[in-house]
C-alpha cells in the first residue's frame, strides 16, 4: 500500500491560487486506508475549499485512482462538473495524480505527499518494508528486506555498529535488521543462507520497466 499524508493546507491553497472552480478526486484504496483521501476526507476538503472562497464543482472517490482506464471512465460520468472546473485536486498518491493528468486536459493538483510503500500494522500505524528496488533478496534474507529495513542498506550484514543487545547504531530504538534476519532464518532452520554473499545491486535495474518493455520481454 502507498502511504500518504495530506499536504499542509497553505501549500494546497497556494497550488490552487490561479484557479477558482475545483473538482476534487479521492482514492478508495490506499488513500482511504490512510485516512487521507477517502469519502470523509474529500468531504472535509470540499468544505475547507468553500470556506476559503473556492467553488467546488463536484467530487468523486475512484476505487483505484491509479487505474487509468477506471479513472477515465469515472471522469466521463462527471463530464459536466469537470467541464466547469479549472483544475482537479487529487487526494491520492502521485500515481493517481498522474493518471488524472493523463486523461484530462485541465491541471491535476496533488493534495497529498506520497511517503513510501508500506504494510499496515494496525489502524493508523504503517511500516516501510519495501523499496521496490527491482532486485528482491527476500528469499535469502528470511522475508526481511535489508535494503529498506537497514538504515545503511547493507546486503551483507550486520555492520560493526550493532551493539550487544542487537540494536542498530543508527537508531538505538530499533533492532538491527540483520539481527532480525538471523533470528528469522534460525527459527525456520535456514541460517545456512547467510553464508551466501549477496552481490552488489545493479542500479541500472532501478528504472522500472514500462508496459512496452514488459511486452518485449514476454514476447522474446
Amino acid at each position: 500500500m502507498i502511504i500518504t499524508e495530506q499536504k499542509d493546507l497553505s501549500e494546497i491553497l497556494e497550488s490552487l491560487e490561479p484557479f477558482r472552480n475545483i473538482f476534487i478526486t479521492g482514492c478508495g484504496e490506499c488513500a482511504a486506508a490512510c485516512k487521507t483521501g477517502g469519502e470523509e476526507e474529500v468531504r472535509q476538503m470540499s468544505e475547507t475549499l468553500k470556506h476559503n472562497g473556492f467553488n467546488v464543482t463536484g467530487t468523486t472517490v475512484i476505487d483505484e485512482a491509479c487505474h487509468v482506464l477506471l479513472t477515465k471512465r469515472v471522469y466521463r460520468e462527471h463530464a459536466k462538473e469537470i467541464g466547469e472546473s479549472d483544475c482537479v485536486l487529487v487526494m491520492s498518491c502521485g500515481a493517481g495524480v498522474q493518471a488524472t493528468a493523463l486523461v484530462l486536459d485541465i491541471p491535476a493538483i496533488p493534495a497529498l505527499n506520497s511517503l513510501f510503500l508500506g504494510d499496515t500494522l494496525r489502524f493508523g500505524q504503517f511500516e516501510e518494508y519495501c523499496s521496490m528496488c527491482g532486485q528482491c533478496v527476500l528469499a535469502t534474507t528470511g522475508g526481511i528486506c535489508p535494503v529498506t529495513r537497514c538504515p545503511k542498506g547493507l546486503l551483507n550484514g550486520p555492520c560493526g555498529g550493532v551493539d550487544n543487545n542487537g540494536m542498530c547504531e543508527v537508531d538505538r530504538t530499533r533492532k538491527c535488521a540483520w539481527v532480525e534476519i538471523y533470528e528469522r532464518l534460525k527459527k525456520t532452520g535456514r541460517v545456512e543462507r547467510l553464508r551466501r554473499i549477496v552481490p552488489p545491486r545493479d542500479f541500472s535495474r532501478a528504472r522500472h520497466p514500462s508496459r512496452r518493455d514488459i511486452r518485449k520481454t514476454e514476447n522474446a
